[in-house]
């Protein structure tokens, strides 16, 4: 079982709300949190985020 902890911020179901009591919101499971999405998935669940999945950042060429 993979123990490092997910990184929400690089995940591209993570975004940030306008709502001050719930900054934070994963769009795969449809919630808004305090904390960071994956540390609620993990306490509520006990098990890992299974949704995470990696944001694909394209690179500006140079020209």
């Amino acid at each position: 079982m993979n123990k490092e902890r997910i990184n929400c911020l690089r995940c591209q179901y993570f975004y940030t709300t306008w709502d001050q009591r719930f900054p934070r919101g994963c769009k795969a499971f449809g919630f808004k949190t305090q904390q960071i999405p994956a540390d609620y998935v993990f306490r509520i669940s006990g098990q890992p985020c299974m949704k995470f999945v990696e944001k694909v950042i394209l690179k500006k060429s140079k020209e």
